[in-house]
């Protein structure tokens, strides 16, 4: 096989695995958004007066890897504005943007 066609192949099969890298990890990610999004609808936080605590940050700084993506799923909830942060450093549930997202994933 000649060398120029290795190489295309070899950067390829790089290509698509970074890709599937990212998707699996944007699947983790999506996956533990509706977690936390069902855990405050279970704790009721719909409001500033009953926001809960979530994990913000990381538990250990030691314990370096990918296992932890609570926090990255939280600050794209509060990105969306799905999760309101409140002074406390508690969070809640908008109730409107929630509706929306249930409607658009039942249209799917």
């Amino acid at each position: 096989m000649p060398v120029y066609i290795q190489i295309v192949l070899l950067i390829t099969a790089f290509v698509t695995f970074v890709f599937l890298v990212m998707y699996v990890g944007g699947l983790g990610i999506r996956r533990l958004c509706f977690k936390i999004i069902a855990e405050m609808e279970e704790a009721g936080a719909f409001s500033p007066a009953k926001a809960i605590e979530l994990q913000e940050v990381r538990q250990n700084f030691f314990r370096v890897g990918t296992k932890n993506l609570r926090p990255r799923a939280l600050n794209l909830l509060v990105s969306e504005g799905l999760a309101i942060k409140v002074s406390s450093g508690k969070y809640y549930l908008d109730k409107e943007k929630l509706a929306q997202l249930k409607n658009k994933i039942a249209e799917k």
